[in-house]
């Protein structure tokens, strides 16, 4: 048995996979909030990496029956990962890997300034015309839904953020594999259209546990039932942003590649090996017999035999996994190291000049701005790889010569 059971009375168990890693007290208490709702199906599943998050934890798997929890979603629907092999080789880099860097954060916009507004330097001001024709074909749904929705539309054009890398954790990286292969890498999910709907619907789900007067451990558990005024359209409103943030996702990729190429004197392509999985979202499943929701915050699914991504931090290594299909966990694994402190946290205890010698040999930003980012900040992804051995199998092991931050 490769994980740790918490029970407690009036709750389903905890199923946590936290052998030889950092498990805080916070989370523990979070996750038990949650095994107290009356819809949660068998159990909860923590992973390795699991730790105290807004509104739900991070690392956490919930199955349920006849409801979802939106907060237990979040606001960055549709986060995910995606992963590409080239055909390049160690060698084929420059030895200088800023211009690459350069051509990166030339070719995807990233980070946030202006607040948000019209100098946002993360957003586009004039899309490519790519970008517009590949929205256009998801642009029916979404005035289906700010039809019903207008708010959502209020001040934001979902074309302005539809291949851009955001802020905090999200990140491109140029890695190589142990065979000296190069990849590409990059995490982002559905930006601001993705946060507006999350943020709606979180919203009206605590004003149905108002108008209803239920008693929840925590407000932020405040859930949608099956048959209820805004489930459907909640159903419908997450599903499109998951299909908007993989598109984020494919878009940022070509862009990178295509900076790649212009900046190595080789042409090259991508293989077979290429991944794009999302690690906070919703979607029905059938698990132990019966359909349920499955809402995985900051976890992968991990069925038998499919692809997946564990990155580590931005100086640590990163893993390309199969699946084992594990029925315990839900079919699912960590969605990466995970954090052991506080943003806050980070920016007090580590000096830059920790984090340089952290980042060494990897080509990135070294200022004060991502000291929260540092490596020192994560769990060791070694302990957090070992911890699921009975969840997935590591194909390739990837370490970053390149790293854009937001």
């Amino acid at each position: 048995m490769g994980y740790k059971m918490i029970t407690e009375r009036g709750a389903v168990p905890v199923k946590a996979w936290v052998e030889g890693v950092d498990f805080e007290d916070e989370a523990r208490k979070q996750l038990i909030n949650t095994a107290r709702l009356p819809f949660v199906f068998k159990w909860v599943a923590a992973m390795p990496d699991t730790h105290w998050g807004l509104g739900a934890t991070v690392g956490s798997v919930v199955a349920t029956r006849g409801a979802i929890v939106p907060a237990a979603v979040g606001v960055d629907i549709g986060c995910g990962m995606a992963a590409y092999r080239t055909t390049l080789k160690a060698e084929d880099l420059p030895d200088n890997l800023a211009g690459i860097r350069a051509a990166i954060e030339r070719a995807v916009p990233h980070g946030r300034t202006d607040r948000g507004g019209r100098g946002d330097r993360g957003a586009w001001h004039n899309p490519p015309d790519e970008n517009l024709a590949a929205f256009a074909r998801i642009a029916p749904a979404y005035e289906r839904i700010i039809a019903r929705y207008p708010k959502l539309a209020r001040n934001a054009d979902p074309t302005s953020h539809l291949g851009t890398l955001g802020t905090g954790n999200h990140f491109i990286e140029v890695c190589l594999d142990t065979e000296g292969a190069v990849w590409v890498m990059l995490h982002s999910g559905s930006r601001g259209v993705g946060n507006r709907i999350g943020t709606l619907f979180i919203d009206l789900a605590k004003a149905d546990l108002r108008r209803h007067n239920r008693n929840l451990p925590d407000e932020n558990l405040a859930y949608l039932e099956e048959g209820s005024e805004h489930f459907a359209d909640y159903v419908e409103a997450v599903e499109w942003a998951q299909t908007y943030a993989a598109l984020n996702r494919d878009l940022m990729m070509k862009a990178v590649l295509n900076a790649l190429q212009q900046n190595v004197g080789k042409a090259f392509t991508t293989d077979a090996l290429c991944v794009n999985c999302h690690h906070n979202y919703v979607q029905r499943e059938t698990h132990y017999g019966e359909e349920v929701f499955v809402t995985r915050k900051g976890a992968v699914r991990a069925g038998a035999g499919e692809l997946g991504i564990i990155p580590g931090s931005m100086g640590a290594r990163s893993y390309i996994v199969r699946g084992k299909g594990n029925p315990e966990s839900f079919c699912s694994c960590s969605h990466g190291a995970g954090r052991k402190m506080s943003r806050n946290e980070a920016k007090k205890k580590f000096t830059l000049e920790q984090h340089r010698a952290a980042t060494e040999g990897v080509e990135c930003r070294k200022d004060k701005a991502v000291i929260d980012e540092t490596p020192g900040a994560y769990k060791d992804i070694d302990a957090v790889m070992e911890a699921q051995r009975d969840l997935v199998e590591v194909l390739h092991t990837l370490k970053q010569v390149v790293c854009v931050k937001g």
